[in-house]
């Protein structure tokens, strides 16, 4: 049995589906199938019932769409020469759904780009490969697409991953949605592993997504504390019993180095007399950190019987900025992001800049002011990335100055 492929609406000027077709003499039945690419005419080559692949009307997807269509093509062979091999009747009810099973043909309505993406998720949380924070990131992509879709009214299919979309996703997240250079790039790092996968599962044959080039990644000017911010704080009473248990929380990771949220692992089982054994859970193939046990951190786990108080992570911010407005960490300090090219200045106030991931940051600057070596501080952190610890170190205006007058303040 030979097959073609033939355009839908040949004499069309606009683009048009392209069919596979196959003859069934023995049901005397023409099978035609939606391979879901589309071309111009203009831009067919009807001799040879394929894309032009050469000369001035070529079209710029042709050999993407030609290696699609090859897909058909391969498989029907492929299929027919096994029906033959087994001496069975091979019919064109066998072929549709051999070409649905492999071309991942979804139910009438069913928008297959989002049906992908969902097949995606279920599989990276089925097989344990993500953390809940990166199920989490991965959940508000989807969202952001969805949201992309309806704002721009750009129907998104794996054929429409193009330049086109590259630069109305940009444009949509950074000027409409007002995100910065670091949030744009971690989104589009995350949409491109989505594409890897589907280019890998044969959703699509669709790869200009690879070209998709993010914006520069910043290293955004953050505040860190001090030990004298330390001690101020743990000597403060507060009224409110509240405020006493985020500080106390917030000082444990200060001086642990912990993310807020590796905090809920602590527990009497987890606690030595010299220091605190934390197995890694945003990535489960890297080894346990022992982090020694101060003073401080000590003190504060015996306050609470080894069961820190813990609050989710969105009220521990919310009430942290309470905690230092209470201290008059009032004075201004300057925000700086960057969005594009533009390099977007806020005056705030400090206490509006603290947040839990403040507590890590100040223990990566203290220690590094200390002179301790970025291979012990990871030691501590779990850091595998010296580049990605160096971005926590904070240098303030009173420590480059105390440099500078060790340097040049020469006595004349």
């Amino acid at each position: 049995m030979k097959y073609t492929f033939q355009l839908k609406e040949p004499k069309s000027k606009d683009s048009t589906l392209i069919y596979f077709v196959v003859y069934f003499s023995e049901e005397n039945k023409k099978f035609k199938y939606s391979t879901g690419e589309k071309l111009k005419p203009t831009e067919w080559d009807f001799l040879n019932k394929k894309p032009l692949l050469k000369g001035s009307s070529k079209s710029k997807n042709a050999l993407t769409i030609n290696q699609q269509l090859n897909r058909y093509s391969d498989l029907y062979l492929e299929t027919y020469a096994l029906y033959q091999r087994i001496n069975e009747v091979f019919k064109s009810s066998d072929l549709k759904n051999v070409f649905d099973d492999a071309f991942k043909k979804s139910l009438k309505g069913k928008n297959i780009f989002f049906d992908a993406y969902d097949q995606f998720m279920t599989e990276k949380i089925k097989g344990k490969e993500w953390s809940p924070a990166t199920i989490k990131r991965y959940k508000n992509i989807r969202n952001l697409l969805v949201e992309f879709e309806k704002s721009k009214k750009y129907k998104l299919t794996f054929s429409k991953i193009n330049n086109t979309f590259h630069r109305e996703f940009t444009s949509f997240c950074m000027d409409d949605l007002k995100h910065i250079n670091n949030t744009y790039a971690r989104n589009l790092g995350l949409f491109k592993t989505f594409m890897f996968w589907a280019l890998k599962n044969k959703f699509t044959f669709n790869n200009t997504f690879m070209e998709f080039k993010k914006v520069e990644r910043v290293i955004t000017n953050q505040v860190a504390l001090t030990i004298e911010d330390l001690q101020n704080l743990m000597q403060h009473e507060f009224e409110s019993k509240k405020l006493e248990k985020v500080r106390d929380v917030f000082v444990f990771a200060c001086v642990t180095g912990m993310r807020y949220g590796e905090l809920k692992s602590i527990s009497k089982s987890t606690v030595s007399e010299t220091e605190i054994l934390l197995k890694e859970d945003k990535d489960t193939n890297k080894p346990a950190r022992n982090i020694p046990l101060t003073s401080i951190a000590k003190f504060i786990l015996e306050k609470y019987n080894y069961t820190l108080p813990l609050i989710a992570n969105q009220k521990q911010n919310e009430y942290l900025k309470e905690v230092f407005k209470e201290l008059e960490y009032n004075q201004t300090v300057q925000k700086i992001t960057t969005r594009g090219k533009e390099n977007i200045k806020e005056d705030i106030e400090f206490y509006n800049r603290i947040s839990t991931h403040t507590a890590r940051r100040t223990f990566i600057t203290m220690m590094k002011r200390e002179g301790k070596s970025d291979k012990l501080i990871a030691k501590i952190t779990g850091h595998t990335d010296m580049k990605t610890l160096n971005q926590y170190y904070q240098v303030d205006d009173a420590q480059t100055k105390e440099a500078m007058d060790e340097v040049f303040n020469l006595k004349l």
